[in-house]
């Protein structure tokens, strides 16, 4: 299995995975020239995709899936809550080709699963997923609300995960955001900070790579990120860091 990160952050989300001939993207919050742009640089070619998940209706995860279908060909898998509020909200333009799940279902793709988890984050019926392919499994763990029950478990259970490291609580009290905005984002349904993301991962012992995600432009850094891990984590687990800008490195599992 292989994994990419084609952009990660509130400016627009999407993430590669390959596994037994199977090619999966996982949210469509970046535009599809730079999808069909950052695959290429690592030779994949977007119209070969076999479908694209949505993990919730928040415009940096679903805003573009109307042209990945109409122009790329791609089929959606998505909530039903989640399609209705993204359409509700967002110019998505006519889709033709919506499969719907209930969060908490496996998806099946040619002999490569995807689990799908319910979260508390404040999304219309948000998910994050497992792909689980030879044995090995990857988790896409992203705008999770907060710590829930059974998210420490599923961390434990992965071979890889790309995981939410949004905030630094230093820098959200003194950063610029209101109060309100700040509530939300430590809240039940925002998002958790690098330090609950540390805790995560030193659960996690069959990790071979950890690669934190969604981060902050305002109330984080990767330097601080990766500084606050490294405090915690074990120095033995690889962790990198995915861009708000900038395709990754191809990572495999």
């Amino acid at each position: 299995m292989i994994a990419i990160s084609l952009q990660s952050g509130s400016n627009g989300n999407c993430i590669y995975v390959e596994a037994g001939g199977v090619k999966l993207l996982f949210d469509a919050g970046i535009s599809g020239a730079a999808a069909d742009e950052r695959l290429a640089a690592h030779g994949r070619d977007i119209r070969s995709v076999d479908a694209v998940i949505i993990s919730h209706d928040h415009g940096d995860h679903v805003r573009c899936a109307g042209i990945y279908q109409r122009k790329y060909g791609l089929p959606l898998y998505t909530t039903q809550r989640t399609i209705d509020r993204a359409c509700s909200r967002l110019p998505l333009g006519k889709l033709r080709d919506v499969r719907h799940f209930t969060a908490g279902d496996t998806l099946h793709f040619n002999g490569v699963t995807v689990e799908t988890t319910p979260t508390p984050h404040d999304g219309a019926d948000g998910a994050v997923f497992v792909v689980s392919s030879g044995g090995a499994r990857l988790g896409i763990l992203t705008d999770l609300g907060h710590v829930f029950p059974g998210l420490q478990p599923l961390v434990a259970s992965l071979d890889a995960v790309f995981l939410e490291s949004n905030y630094d609580p230093g820098m959200l009290e003194c950063g610029p955001y209101p109060e309100f905005l700040r509530q939300r984002i430590r809240g039940e349904g925002g998002h958790i900070s690098n330090r609950e993301a540390a805790e995560l991962l030193c659960s996690a012992g069959n990790l071979k790579w950890a690669c934190l995600a969604h981060l902050s432009e305002q109330n984080n850094s990767p330097d601080v990120a990766l500084r606050t891990h490294r405090a915690i984590v074990p120095k033995i687990l690889p962790i990198h860091v995915a861009s708000r800008y900038r395709v990754s490195d191809v990572f495999s599992v």
